[in-house]
This record gives C-alpha cells, structure tokens and sequence, in this order.
C-alpha cells in the first residue's frame, strides 16, 4: 500500500514537473515558430499561425538590416569581461567574510543584497551623467564595470555560501605548511570550490546576458549588446513580430546552447554543500 501511495505521488510530481516545465518554455517555443513566419502570418490566430508556409524571410531580413556578429562579440565581452572582474572582487571578499568574519559581516550581507532591491530607474540618471563626464557613455568598459557591480551582490553571497562549506582547518594546515594569502586563495580553497566558483560564474554570464536595462540606457551604436539588437525591432510604426521574434531567438539561442551544454555544473554548484 505505501509503496503504491510512494509511485502515486512520484507520477504526480513527475507530471507537474513537466507541466510547470512546459509552460516556462512555451513562450520561447512560440516565438521560434514566430520567427518562421512571414509578417503577415504572424498576427494570425494561433491556429492560423501554426498552418502557415514556414519561411527563412525574417531570418534574412534581420541579417540585412543589423550587424548580428558586432552585438554578439558585445554581449559576450560585456558579459566574461564583467564577470572576470566581479570574480576580481568577489573571491576576496567572500574569503574574508567566510574566514575572517566580524560582528558586522552579516549586516554587510544584508546590505550588500539590498541595493539589489533598489530600482535601477533611481541611480540612472547620476549614473549617466557620470558616464557623460567620464567618457564612457556608449562605451564596453562602462557597461562592463555597470554590469560588475549590479551582479556583484549575487556573486559574494553565492561564493560566501560554498567557501562556509569548506572546514576552515585546511586553510589553517596550509597556512602552517608557510601558504600566503595568494597561495592559499589560489591553491588552496579555490580548487575546492570549483563547482561552486562554476555556477556563480554561469549564473552571472546569463545574468550579464539578459541584462537589458542598463544596456538599453547607457549604449547607442558602438557597445550595443544582443539585447540592444532585440529592441531595435520595436519601432514608433508599431511591433514586427516576425522579425523581432527572428531577433530575440537570434539573441537568446547562444545562452540557451550553454545553459544546456553546462546544466550538469550549473546544478552542481548550486547544491555545493547541500548534502554532507
């Protein structure tokens, strides 16, 4: 009788799973079928959607109008290039709050996971007038360091978490074996952390990626990331559906093929020390 109530609710779990799965990925698969039609099939009904000739037109006319190649290589600097520094940043401090914490390291948590609680529209405006003065308006490396410090929060509290998990005694044995701070940082505790170390660097390439607020705000032409190339299909005439649907799988087809190819680390980061 349990093991008939155990299979029950493992079919039931499995389906809802499934359901919630389909329903997430629903929008993507709508608009992959979107970008296969033509303008006018596009704003069908569904049902007339789905019989509708599938065409190359929007791909083709997307590849004409905008340079794909020069907002990808954006996207994939803005993104590695932010992610390298927030890393910079980020491996000292959770080090130091997970082994050398103060009375105060909690409040410096919470702080720090608060500003990602604060709307971004509110900072915009000194932000950008310091990007005028600076020179870095419509610039890679403002939009880079932009992007380091918005994710940077999510990258200490996650590496702060694994590094809590590693036994502080290793550290000390190192240290009694003559290890250094940059010793024992890079040869010690982060080999260690290395699936979690992955993870938070994944989570914030993607982060980086889908980043579209301050990448809309603060580049026009010469830093404009994939995100920058999506909106340029909303125009004053109104929305292109087809084209904008080929622009968005454009731009979201790389991320997913990494998610995918890297969901084996990705979830193993994410329960790093979870189980004991």
């Amino acid at each position: 009788m349990a093991r008939m109530v155990s299979t029950r609710r493992k079919t039931i779990n499995t389906v809802l799973a499934w359901g919630v799965g389909l329903i997430i990925f629903f929008p993507i698969l709508w608009i992959t079928v979107l970008s296969f039609k033509s303008e006018g099939d596009a704003i069908r009904t569904p049902i007339e959607v789905l019989t509708a000739p599938w065409t190359l037109e929007s791909y083709a006319t997307v590849q004409e109008r905008s340079n794909y190649l020069k907002h990808f290589w954006n996207s994939v600097i803005l993104s590695v290039g932010s992610t390298f520094l927030g890393l910079l940043v980020a491996v000292p401090a959770a080090w130091s709050m997970a082994f050398v914490p103060s009375k105060r390291t909690k409040d410096i948590l919470m702080w720090m996971l608060s500003t990602k609680m604060l709307p971004a529209v509110g900072v915009l405006y000194p932000i950008y007038l310091l990007f005028i003065r600076m020179g870095l308006l419509d610039s890679r490396l403002g939009l880079t360091i932009v992007l380091m410090l918005i994710n940077l929060p999510i990258i200490v509290w996650m590496l702060y978490t694994y590094f809590r998990e590693i036994p502080g005694e290793i550290l000390e044995a190192a240290r009694m074996d003559g290890a250094g701070l940059r010793e024992e940082i890079l040869y010690v505790l982060t080999p260690m952390a290395v699936p979690g170390i992955a993870s938070t660097v994944l989570l914030n390439v993607i982060l980086a990626w889908n980043e579209a607020f301050w990448t809309l705000n603060l580049t026009a032409a010469t830093a404009a990331p994939l995100t920058a190339f999506i909106a340029s299909y909303s125009s004053p005439e109104g929305l292109f559906y087809a084209k904008l649907s080929a622009a968005s799988v454009m731009a979201i087809a790389p991320i997913l093929i990494l998610g995918w190819f890297s969901q084996k680390q990705l979830v193993r980061g994410l329960t790093f020390g979870a189980v004991k």
